[in-house]
């Protein structure tokens, strides 16, 4: 089976739009969010949003925003 690369892409970038748009909606800044996750400045939220430097998400970090969110970690994928 071949994967393409760009459905990996794509993947990516709905993760990071749907992160964004359930931040926003709980009214939870880049900061906040990455200081509860435990990360000392937002760079890496902000790089990930913006789709900068190819830059992404992992499982764990997803978790604990999902946790933060207080949301269902497959949100992030529909």
């Amino acid at each position: 089976m071949e994967i393409d690369e760009s459905e990996i892409e794509e993947l990516h970038r709905k993760i990071a739009f749907n992160v964004k748009r359930k931040r926003l909606e709980k009214n939870i800044s880049q900061m906040e969010l990455a200081l509860t996750i435990g990360h000392r400045s937002v760079s890496t939220i902000g790089k990930i949003e913006a789709g900068l430097e190819n830059k992404h998400y992992n499982i764990e970090t997803l978790y604990k925003i999902s946790k933060v969110l207080n949301i269902n970690i497959c949100e992030f994928f529909r």
